[in-house]
């Protein structure tokens, strides 16, 4: 059976022929990305700092030493991701490297899949191998593999939270994220889309697993109180480099305190603003509401807080994925624009025009950030007042053309949604005539 799917065929429809085409350059790129890229590694290099801390954990040494003062990549992670990381070290460095390399291209083909039946499409779909595509041609994917860190298991970590979120599964979505809190706090604003649909039992393993993971690392370590009074200081410090937050950039460009806290405020007015908007006239519509929701809360997460890196974007592909449903913020262009601007591998360096290549490179993460969440508003906010002034707003705010549109999926169109006309006209939109007002000869229709 395996055989005859490799024989090799004439496509017939232009589906076929679409996937024909993606699937080599999709499997092509995988291999590139896992065994050329990440076998060869870079400069940067996360996965040093981490296997030296393990090592130095499973041998009764301390574990947080670093010199904050080198722009050298730092361990920072707590006691309880020490604990689940630290096996790591059980082998030496290079096996070690190249393990954790394929457990995290692991995890992020099975997030692939699982992203796929998030929004019931199959491996022999054309978005099967277009989104396998787009994942590993984005930056976030590839330097994930070639730095060598963490993040593929923490986005599989997010698939598996939201899938068991759908599902009504509270306690094991909240050991899941639970986990994924344990060793970095990427997904913590997850939470608080669990709390939006009245999941309260998520808050309970997702904040004991890691309080539980701490109480049996602490005695198993040599200096833990050092991740609280050394390493919790550095964490909440501003650095102005390999940082794309508004505080970050702010720092290396030297901006003025009160523009840096304004631009901060505005977009945390938009994201308050965007999260009232889908919880109000969307939180029925769980898939939609759980993806976009997420996405808005990472995206400002990264864009606020004082530490943002352009892999952390790896978080938004169910976000992204969106763009699969007829009510989507993401179908317009200014949004795939700004997306262009944290997820692309591209290079914006000029060897003539530094200044000016510099300022591309590292403005376009924090500038497509901020974008995305600009987009979702104004969508969302146009949706809201042409629905305020066509008096639809008891009825979502959704138009009416989209309730009919044609799903990607191939899901039938939804009947149009009724509408209560306008005071003082009728069913079909007309000013309504009074009984007192004689009939105009014209408007009577003469049967032949």
């Amino acid at each position: 059976m395996l055989l005859r799917q490799l024989e090799p065929r004439t496509a017939r429809t232009t589906a076929e022929v679409i996937k024909f085409a993606l699937w080599p350059l999709a499997v092509m790129t995988v291999l590139n990305r896992v065994f050329i890229k990440a076998v060869n590694g870079f400069i940067t290099d996360d996965y040093r700092p981490v296997y030296q801390a393990s090592l130095d954990f499973l041998n009764g040494r301390p574990v947080y030493t670093a010199n904050f003062d080198s722009v050298d990549p730092h361990y920072l992670y707590p006691p309880s991701g020490t604990l689940i990381i630290a096996p790591i070290a059980a082998i030496d460095y290079e096996k070690s490297r190249l393990l954790f390399i394929a457990l995290n291209a692991i995890a992020i083909l099975i997030a692939w899949y699982l992203l796929l039946r998030l929004f019931r499409y199959t491996l022999n779909s054309v978005a099967a191998p277009a989104l396998l595509l787009a994942m590993f041609l984005s930056e976030t994917v590839i330097n994930t593999l070639v730095f060598t860190n963490v993040n593929g298991c923490v986005l599989l970590a997010e698939l598996i939270f939201i899938h068991l979120l759908l599902k009504r599964r509270d306690l094991w979505a909240g050991a899941v994220l639970g986990l994924s809190i344990a060793v970095k706090p990427t997904l913590a604003p997850l939470l608080l889309v669990a709390l939006a649909r009245r999941q309260w039992k998520v808050l309970i393993t997702a904040l004991g697993v890691p309080v539980a993971l701490t109480a049996i690392a602490w005695p198993l370590s040599q200096d833990p109180e050092k991740f609280f009074t050394r390493t919790g200081p550095y964490l909440l410090e501003t650095r102005d480099y390999f940082n794309s937050s508004i505080v970050g950039n702010s720092a290396y460009y030297g901006l003025p305190l009160w523009l840096s806290w304004g631009m901060r405020v505005l977009f945390v007015v938009l994201v308050l603003l965007s999260l009232w908007l889908l919880y109000r006239y969307y939180r029925d519509d769980e898939l939609f509401f759980v993806c976009t929701s997420s996405g808005v809360l990472l995206t400002g997460s990264f864009l606020l807080n004082g530490l943002g890196q352009m892999y952390y974007s790896m978080m938004l592909f169910p976000f992204l994925m969106t763009v699969m449903l007829r009510n989507s913020v993401l179908r317009n262009w200014p949004a795939w624009l700004a997306i262009f601007g944290f997820m692309s591998y591209d290079k914006w360096l000029l060897d003539d025009w530094q200044h000016i290549g510099r300022n591309l490179e590292y403005l376009r993460i924090t500038f497509g950030w901020g974008l995305l969440l600009i987009v979702v508003f104004c969508v969302l906010g146009d949706r809201y007042l042409a629905a305020r002034r066509e008096n639809r707003l008891l009825f979502g705010i959704d138009p009416a053309w989209m309730n009919s549109a044609p799903d990607p999926r191939g899901e039938k169109p939804q009947p149009p949604v009724a509408t209560p006309a306008p005071p003082g006209t009728t069913e079909a939109g007309r000013p309504e005539q009074s009984s007192s007002e004689p009939v105009r000869e014209d408007r009577i229709s003469v049967e032949p």
